[in-house]
């Protein structure tokens, strides 16, 4: 079975942040997205490497690298 595609809500609930949260990473860390018509699409794929390669990281901590 393939994965599926996650709404806004459904990835905030999976890294346990605010759709706030999400909706900054996509704008100022280019959080891996898809916009399909109004909506964004995540695979949780994409998104588990983007967070494994730094991209969530704060600022100071990214800074550091």
């Amino acid at each position: 079975m393939t994965d599926r595609w996650l709404s806004v809500e459904e990835i905030a609930e999976y890294l346990g942040v605010s759709k706030d949260t999400v909706y900054a990473w996509i704008n100022k860390r280019n959080m891996p997205a898809h916009r399909i018509g109004r909506l964004w699409k995540f695979k949780s794929e994409e998104v588990d490497a983007w967070v494994l390669s730094g991209g969530a990281a704060e600022n100071e901590e990214r800074e550091k690298e």
